[in-house]
């Protein structure tokens, strides 16, 4: 399925970028604190390119000897490249995954045949162990070799935005990757060898810390930091119950991840990372993370998570540092969900076959506002399919507005979609309105922290039982006079 050659590690990328013309090397000094954010922000908002700083000052006004790198997947076609297609393959990938997810029987030889892609695939998620990972050629003092951001003014300190944090819940085997979790977790740098880990209580990374802390003892942890594409955007993907990341990125890097043992933690890693941190997680030891700046535009309060105390930090040799700035969209985030969107539809249209499109707008934070469209068929379809969407992925429990439309309706357009809400949708009649319902707490519109309401909005043509007086009919021109109207008016423009 792929268009690319596999990236193995994240320089390969960079390299392809930088070959492509989409990598900038800016060699003037760029500060750390709150200035590298603007950069990273104006070259995303311009299409920009890959952004690799030579000179990050940090607040002793001294250059840090690590590179950075940013703006990785601040456009969609980057973002593609990492799941290794061109961005007109997306919507393929995003079928051959979810046939991969949800693979049916054969019916016959030949169909048997078509689905070797799919099969050699999945013989290439097993991931490979190495005995001499280069994520292991060096050694950093502590974390105040990183140079690390302090994104936004408000923010309470140096917030590491990248990190792929590697958990598995007590009691399971260190190399069972099946039991793995990989999430993109903020950690806020506190002192030398300490970082507070902020995990959601429904992530998997807080799931394996609960188990730790049950059993009374400390939870090993590891940071990987500039991994590959593939791996990156597996731990950002909302992937299914059970699914190692590990394994999945393997279909997406189209070759197999390699893993190696860390040192000082009984745990796997990703053996071409650029950076490694390791340490232990302590039961009840907790530290208050933030404020700091998020997907919303908003500050977030500060609140206790898990202190992390670190071990030890390995490294490649020269190594790169790999961030980036959350924010009011347009941010790096809403980039990557723009094209998560489209990769999660087909996933969708298996379970819920009527969907004709899915849409989250990226400028209401990726999911808090979803836009469907349908092929409708049923009265009370539209509700159903609002029901079916809030329990299909956890995230979806977040998108506390739903808009239904018919199939005639853009549901990418809003002009079609306010139409639509303003000629179908009757609030008294077609409103959807659900209480005490999982939220972000970051959501501060939510009455409690965590608990919200949701709205479902039937902007549907209405049929059957839905209604008891005739619907208007839409007004459309004749294709031949319309196909006529621009032959004459052609030479205007």
């Amino acid at each position: 399925m792929r268009d690319l050659p596999p990236f193995v590690d994240l320089r390969a990328f960079l390299a392809w970028a930088e070959g492509s013309g989409d990598l900038l090397r800016i060699g003037d000094p760029v500060a750390l604190r709150h200035e590298m954010t603007a950069v990273e922000l104006a070259a995303l908002r311009r299409g920009g390119p890959v952004l690799r700083f030579g000179q990050a000052i940090d607040n002793d006004g001294k250059a840090a000897s690590v590179p950075v790198v940013a703006n990785l997947f601040g456009t969609r076609s980057r973002v593609a490249a990492g799941l290794g297609v061109l961005p007109e393959g997306i919507a393929d990938l995003g079928d051959f995954l979810a046939a991969l997810r949800s693979p049916t029987a054969p019916r016959g030889l030949r169909d048997a045949m078509s689905r070797w892609p799919i099969l050699r695939a999945a013989l290439q998620t097993r991931p490979s162990v190495t005995r001499r990972p280069p994520a292991q050629e060096a050694r950093l003092a502590d974390l105040s070799e990183l140079p690390v951001q302090t994104p936004w003014p408000g923010d309470a300190g140096p917030l590491i935005t990248w990190p792929v944090v590697i958990t598995r819940p007590h009691g399971s085997p260190p190399d069972d990757l099946a039991e793995v979790n990989l999430g993109v977790y903020r950690a806020q740098v506190i002192g030398p060898d300490r970082l507070i880990l902020r995990w959601l209580a429904h992530r998997g990374g807080a799931a394996h810390h609960r188990s730790w802390t049950q059993a009374g003892e400390p939870m090993p942890v590891a940071v990987a930091l500039g991994a590959d594409p593939a791996l990156l955007l597996s731990a950002a993907l909302p992937l299914p119950e059970g699914m190692s990341e590990f394994t999945f990125s393997g279909v997406l890097r189209g070759a197999r991840a390699e893993v190696a043992p860390a040192v000082e933690v009984p745990l796997m890693i990703p053996a071409r990372a650029e950076i490694v941190i390791e340490g232990w997680v302590h039961p009840g030891e907790t530290a208050m993370e933030g404020p700091f700046g998020d997907h919303t535009g908003y500050y977030n309060a500060a609140e206790p998570f898990p202190v992390m105390r670190v071990a030890r930090i390995t490294c490649r040799n020269d190594p790169l540092y790999l961030t980036t700035v959350t924010g009011r969209p347009p941010d790096e985030p809403s980039v990557i969900g723009e094209v998560f969107n489209d990769l999660t539809l087909p996933l969708i249209r298996a379970q819920i076959p009527e969907v004709l499109d899915f849409w989250l707008p990226p400028a209401a934070c990726s999911y808090r506002t979803a836009v469907v469209r349908i092929a409708k068929r049923y009265a009370g379809q539209a509700r159903r399919v609002m029901m079916a969407l809030w329990g299909m992925l956890p995230q979806f429990s977040y998108t506390k507005m739903i808009i239904v439309v018919d199939e005639d309706i853009d549901a990418r357009n809003w002009d079609d979609v306010l139409w639509a809400l303003s000629t179908r949708y009757d609030p008294g009649r077609d409103t959807m309105i659900l209480t005490d319902t999982p939220m972000d707490y970051l959501d501060f519109a939510s009455p409690l922290e965590g608990l919200a309401g949701k709205i479902g909005m039937d902007a549907t043509t209405k049929i059957g039982t839905e209604t008891s007086r005739e619907w208007g009919r839409v007004m459309v021109l004749d294709p031949a006079h319309e196909a006529r109207a621009e032959a004459l008016l052609a030479g205007l423009t």
